[in-house]
């Protein structure tokens, strides 16, 4: 991957390394690529950024200078673009957001018509294309410019899709929800309260600057006082633009990416569902949902760290359910990505139709001890780290010490400037100090 792209879509400080001048020019090379030339439409939405504005601007103005029309959704989730690019017919949709990211970041995120991640080869043709503007001859006059086209409802589009995924009702559930004064913050409410449940919603009170901010999914300790407080059946957090979840039982135990798996994947099984009788997770998915997959009867499959390798994992081998400890959890029978509201509304409906309580459903494995350290680097440096001798000789040392008692992932942030050290093994304390130690020394040596 060049300069622009990183593991998910362009992001960047907003106004400094993601700019509107830059915005621009990935908005024309975009278009000119996903249309393949010709007219048509793009579908764009937003997160809560102040930045958002600014940004939405000069994309839709690159992309209505190859010719295509932008259709407008405001605030709506990621997901949602996935699932309104294929319903309105268009060319591809856009979302403007930085996921769990501060609000001073933002990013630019692509979908093909399919509501599909791009591929490696796209990203490269359009990056090609950033950089060399010039190559793009299509300046269309009069009626062949494109046009920015609002589109209000395409949120209650979203709802009535994701309303359609589950059986019946959730009457008589107390669901307490955190949307981290995100995109979720209007239509998570509204959607639980039309299923029937008994809503008790915090951080919906969006300002442009507090997303993410001490609250949603990355900072579940919010969440776990909800439920307690409000004696809830569940708790549900979401990050900034609502791909991801993270759960809490009626008890305030995390229910994270792979009990989800372990929930979902045991739901769909039971029915007879679970094509292959198989899962897909990654390099970091807990050793715990190996074994309680096997001794289940079913199987895992893992890949890198990222949604959309779990997606090309499903959609060339015909699974239809995996995802990340981190909460990105994508049901391929109903959207193309990780959708953290659908994932919700699945957790719901296992809850009602087993009549068990979470915390029932969250204990059905048992995690192995597992600690991820960040050490905070030079975002230049994070992907040659292992060219330094003293980080090269520490990182062998731990993957030598931990060999057939435990698991060591040692990977570079997709989308900031760090480097994750993750251990697995039986001992907690000693995998604790063990992964600081390391992390303490790449620090030191490329902070």
């Amino acid at each position: 991957m060049g300069d622009y792209f990183g593991t998910d879509g362009i992001r960047g400080v907003a106004n400094r390394e993601l700019t509107p001048e830059l915005a621009f020019k990935v908005g024309r090379a975009g278009a000119y690529i996903l249309s393949k030339g010709s007219a048509g439409k793009i579908v764009v939405g937003k997160d809560t950024r102040k930045s958002g504005d600014m940004l939405e601007a000069a994309l839709t103005a690159g992309i209505c200078s190859v010719g295509l029309d932008t259709i407008s959704l405001g605030v709506i989730p990621t997901p949602a673009i996935a699932y309104l690019t294929r319903k309105y017919d268009a060319s591809a949709g856009i979302i403007i957001s930085a996921s769990h990211n501060p609000a001073e970041y933002n990013g630019i995120k692509f979908f093909d018509n399919r509501g599909y991640k791009l591929d490696d080869r796209l990203e490269e043709e359009i990056e090609k294309l950033i950089v060399e503007d010039e190559k793009i001859t299509i300046r269309p006059m009069g009626d062949g410019i494109g046009q920015r086209i609002f589109r209000n409802q395409g949120y209650k589009d979203y709802i009535e899709y994701l309303k359609s995924t589950i059986e019946g009702n959730l009457e008589g559930i107390t669901v307490a929800i955190d949307c981290g004064n995100g995109a979720l913050y209007k239509i998570a409410p509204e959607i639980f309260e039309q299923l029937g449940a008994n809503t008790i919603a915090i951080n919906c009170n969006p300002d442009g600057i507090n997303i993410n901010h001490e609250c949603g999914s990355t900072n579940p300790s919010m969440i776990k006082s909800l439920v307690l407080e409000t004696d809830a059946d569940i708790g549900l957090s979401f990050d900034g633009d609502a791909d991801r979840l993270i759960a809490v039982d009626e008890k305030g135990n995390i229910i994270d990416g792979d009990h989800i798996l372990a929930i979902c994947g045991t739901y769909l099984k039971d029915r007879g569902k679970l094509k292959k009788n198989t899962v897909v997770g990654t390099i970091m998915t807990n050793m715990g949902l190996d074994r309680y997959l096997k001794d289940n009867g079913m199987d895992i499959v893992k890949t890198a760290v990222g949604d959309r390798y779990v997606f090309e994992e499903m959609i060339n081998n015909g699974y239809i359910l995996g995802g990340e400890q981190s909460g990105h959890i994508i049901f391929l029978e109903h959207n193309t990505t990780g959708d953290g509201l659908l994932t919700g509304l699945m957790l719901l409906q296992v809850m009602k139709k087993t009549g068990k309580k979470m915390s029932e459903l969250n204990s059905l494995m048992e995690d192995f001890p597992q600690v991820l350290v960040n050490a905070r680097v030079k975002d230049e440096l994070k992907n040659s780290y292992l060219e330094d001798e003293k980080i090269r000789e520490g990182v062998q040392k731990v993957e030598e010490m931990f060999r057939g008692e435990g698991r060591v992932v040692i990977r570079p942030s997709g989308t900031e400037p760090m480097i994750r050290v993750m251990i697995e093994g039986k001992d907690e304390k000693e995998i604790e100090k063990t992964a600081e130690e390391l992390a303490k020394i790449i620090e030191d040596r490329i902070g």
